[in-house]
């Protein structure tokens, strides 16, 4: 990985029924964001929200939001990339994309090169309980993680709830990632949105650029923006605040380790990639890999299905 200016952009989804013309009207407001990003920071890796051309809740179910990406331009990837290799930037963006099957729409992250390509495609592993298309909402869930290399580093992606994993980003970052890209339209509260951001660059020592949403999506859902840039030990060099706009940071390598806080004498002296404790590991991996569940009751005792 060199040095490097990246942008997390934030941007508001069109509130109004969803539609041909709302994903046409949302697509050239995210578009126009970016490149006035880029025109004033220079920056060569930007990252937009989840499900940028949508927002997150399009309420309606997946059959009918299968046919709308279907027959909808600016839903599928051209605009996007057209405008990389314009600029000559990586960029990455979250999207509903339809699959081969009507009613199979994952939840996805592209990342565009500045050659006008798609570099690589993620689809999120782990749909939120309300999108879930097993819960009855509308995404299939993704089975695989994409890591790209790319002139500036490895770029890893995860989406909004994936962050909440460990393993996945674990997974990037075994797989050779140097940033992970986190496009969100996070609904929870912003000490979450910052705990499960910082902790995933702490623990994989990875640069994680995290856009999140604002304003307020077809469903009604408000989205509360604060997206950050977080370095390898966990600092929060770029935070923006509920706005639509922008947030930059140059990221430096070479010194993206070498302190064991920021402004330290201390040296930085482990590496939790390396030091793992690989036959522990080894040791639990069928506990690992095997179903689980917390001991708690989840939403209360009342939500239990032998409450009485």
């Amino acid at each position: 990985m060199r040095d490097v200016t990246v942008a997390a952009v934030q941007v508001a989804p069109d509130s109004s029924p969803l539609s041909v013309e709302t994903i046409a009207g949302n697509t050239e407001r995210a578009l126009d964001q970016v490149a006035r990003a880029v025109e004033a920071t220079g920056a060569e890796l930007l990252v937009l929200p989840e499900t940028v051309t949508t927002g997150f809740g399009p309420a309606m179910g997946p059959e009918e939001l299968w046919d709308l990406l279907r027959s909808a331009p600016g839903a599928g990837t051209e605009p996007y990339t057209a405008l990389a290799q314009r600029l000559g930037i990586h960029l990455v963006w979250g999207a509903y994309e339809p699959g081969e099957q009507r009613g199979v729409v994952y939840n996805s992250a592209h990342l565009a090169g500045p050659d006008g390509t798609v570099l690589g495609t993620y689809h999120k592993t782990h749909p939120f309980c309300s999108e879930d298309v097993e819960r009855g909402g509308w995404v299939t869930r993704g089975e695989h993680v994409t890591v790209v290399e790319t002139e500036i580093g490895a770029i890893g992606m995860i989406i909004c709830f994936d962050g909440d994993y460990p393993e996945l980003s674990r997974i990037n970052a075994v797989k050779g990632a140097e940033i992970i890209a986190r496009p969100s339209a996070l609904l929870r509260s912003a000490d979450l949105w910052e705990l499960t951001t910082r902790a995933r660059a702490y623990d994989n020592h990875v640069y994680v650029v995290a856009s999140n949403a604002t304003g307020v999506d077809p469903a009604g859902a408000p989205y509360f923006g604060n997206s950050m840039i977080v370095t390898p030990i966990a600092e929060v060099v770029g935070r923006a605040a509920s706005h639509e706009g922008w947030v930059s940071a140059r990221l430096h390598p070479d010194e993206a380790m070498a302190r064991l806080t920021p402004g330290s004498s201390v040296a930085q002296r482990w590496d939790h990639l390396e030091e793992r404790n690989l036959a522990l590991l080894a040791n639990y991996a069928e506990e690992l890999a095997g179903p689980a569940t917390t001991r708690f009751p989840v939403g209360g005792p009342a939500a239990r299905p032998d409450a009485s």
